[in-house]
């Protein structure tokens, strides 16, 4: 303990203008040894700046991606462990979608299509008044053909005609719809309705279109 306070008193004592830097070797003992633990301190200074510290950012990139990994492992291997069950739910799905897009009207049964349309409603005991393809609407995947439908009947016969349409092979849909009397003339108990409504079929878009 003595000769580390007396080394610290000489350090105090030292006039570091009076240094000769190219003497370092007859420096006195409590100037060399401050030197070597200014140069240890420097060099770990360096060593953590330069080398270290671009390590641990290296060694946390490292760990993040072995993070990323082994989460893509156990999906993979989930996947792998399901994969036959994945292939029948491929093969159901596709079956399904062949089933619906069968369903749907090729350009050239549009016109049929009409004609049944034009059946359920005689059927229905309707007295038809128009049936009108209106303008396509084109989305991603399908085209939808609008049929604007007017008739005039009751409501039992209303009830057939779209029960009618619900009912045929082909995939019709029925929107806005609406009811009124025709004309203040038919105001009797048992008078004619009008009704229009919007009916939709739809076909599929092709991708490679």
């Amino acid at each position: 303990m003595a000769d580390l306070n007396k080394y610290l008193e000489d350090l105090q004592n030292i006039d570091f203008n009076d240094i000769d830097w190219d003497r370092v070797g007859v420096w006195p003992i409590p100037a060399r040894v401050f030197l070597c633990i200014l140069a240890a301190g420097l060099i770990v200074f360096l060593g953590y700046y330069f080398i270290v510290k671009d390590k641990n950012a290296e060694l946390e990139m490292v760990r993040n991606k072995e993070v990323q990994l082994r989460k893509s492992f156990e999906s993979k291997a989930f996947e792998a462990a399901n994969l036959d069950r994945y292939r029948e739910q491929m093969l159901e799905m596709e079956e399904t979608f062949g089933a619906l897009v069968s369903r749907l009207p090729t350009d050239t049964e549009v016109p049929g299509l009409l004609e049944d349309i034009d059946d359920k409603g005689v059927e229905s005991r309707l007295n038809i008044k128009s049936i009108a393809l209106q303008n396509e609407v084109s989305t991603e995947f399908h085209i939808e053909l609008p049929i604007k439908i007017v008739v005039e009947g009751g409501y039992h016969e209303f009830g057939a005609f779209v029960s009618g349409i619900a009912g045929m092979p082909r995939i019709v849909t029925l929107h806005n719809f609406s009811i009124e009397k025709p004309g203040k003339k038919n105001s009797g108990q048992n008078s004619t309705l009008r009704m229009e409504i919007m009916a939709k079929t739809y076909r599929y878009k092709s991708q490679d279109r």
